[in-house]
């Protein structure tokens, strides 16, 4: 793949002009709106691939993170950091990328809140942060389960914390369809999972999650529990393959359990648009309470990279795409029956 120029190239709130065009891909738009925030270019991954800003690169942002323990940091500090966001949000101050991804609400808002669910609720630990690099892109590609993606919630919190990176995950386009959720999603760093915007993201040096089991990974019934699902045409390795861009896999264990789907009410599903409505034990006998997933223990295990830079000429050889998405997902497979295997409860670890 050609190089890119690095330049960063964000919209600046205070309406700073935009860097001139690096390269074409296809995003999705925020809604509009007038102020002085621009908004990303383009639609949906179709054919036409529309013309965007330059990104920042995550290599000139790699190892750093604002984000600091709260038993760390003093109440002053705290507090400033806490006013210092309000100013900036008052004055337009703060920086988003073509994509919508806003890092300082995402810093300041997202992660904290989720990390009350990561600490204190699954009670999340990881191995294998040095598989993560330090500097350029990645593709992560993420075993998906849970029946709602809380998976996908905890390993951006994962990601950060072990490598001070933002992990922007790729999502069907369902979650920017939602009210509310498709909007902050974008903030949060969520883009559609397509290849156009999944090839500038890793080009820009960005860490990428993925999820390729999609749908059939994370509503399938609590009797397949931890059994992998088809990597559909495997297009992620594709994205990989072209940007030159190690894959890691990773493996989630503790999702699965948080929802038992024991059944689907496909009429209901159909009537909302969803792509399943999920019977558990809990859900909906008891209502919302039913709703609250159960507290099990996580572990999110990051692997050794596999590289790809000498295989770029594999990128449009469908049998080639296949055999190494297939590799992919054996060992991830491997990878969580050596995790449960090692696992003494679901609730304890």
């Amino acid at each position: 793949m050609a190089d890119q120029d690095p330049a960063l190239g964000v919209v600046r709130g205070g309406g700073a002009a935009q860097a001139r065009t690096a390269g074409a891909a296809q995003v999705i738009p925020l809604p509009g709106r007038s102020g002085r925030h621009a908004t990303p270019a383009g639609d949906r991954c179709d054919a036409e691939v529309a013309d965007v800003v330059a990104m920042p690169t995550a290599a000139g942002r790699a190892g750093r993170s604002d984000h600091v323990d709260a038993d760390e940091e003093s109440v002053p500090a705290q507090l400033k950091r806490a006013l210092d966001f309000v100013r900036d949000r008052l004055t337009g101050d703060y920086d988003v990328d073509e994509f919508g991804f806003d890092a300082q609400l995402t810093e300041a808002l997202v992660l904290p809140a989720l990390r009350v669910l990561y600490d204190k609720w699954f009670r999340v630990t990881t191995s294998g942060a040095e598989n993560l690099p330090a500097t350029g892109g990645a593709l992560l590609v993420f075993n998906h389960s849970g029946t709602l993606p809380l998976d996908a919630l905890m390993a951006a919190v994962a990601v950060h914390d072990a490598s001070g990176r933002h992990a922007r995950h790729l999502a069907a386009d369902l979650v920017f369809k939602l009210p509310f959720v498709g909007p902050f999603a974008r903030k949060a760093g969520y883009t559609l999972a397509c290849n156009p915007d999944a090839e500038r993201l890793l080009s820009g040096g960005e860490l990428v999650g993925v999820f390729p089991e999609g749908f059939k990974g994370i509503g399938k019934p609590f009797s397949s529990r931890y059994k992998l699902q088809r990597f559909g045409r495997g297009g992620f390795v594709s994205a990989a393959l072209r940007t030159r861009v190690p894959i890691v896999p990773c493996a989630i264990v503790g999702a699965e359990e948080i929802y038992p789907k024991i059944a689907d009410l496909k009429p209901l599903a159909r009537l909302l648009g969803l792509p399943y409505f999920p019977i558990t034990p809990f859900f909906p006998l008891f209502g919302p309470l039913g709703a609250i997933p159960l507290p099990t223990k996580w572990h999110i295990e990051f692997g050794e990279p596999v590289r790809t830079d000498r295989m770029t000429e594999d990128a449009d050889d469908p049998m080639a795409v296949f055999t190494l998405a297939d590799q992919v997902r054996e060992t991830i497979q491997q990878m969580l029956y050596a995790r449960l295997a090692q696992r003494k409860s679901i609730f304890r670890g």
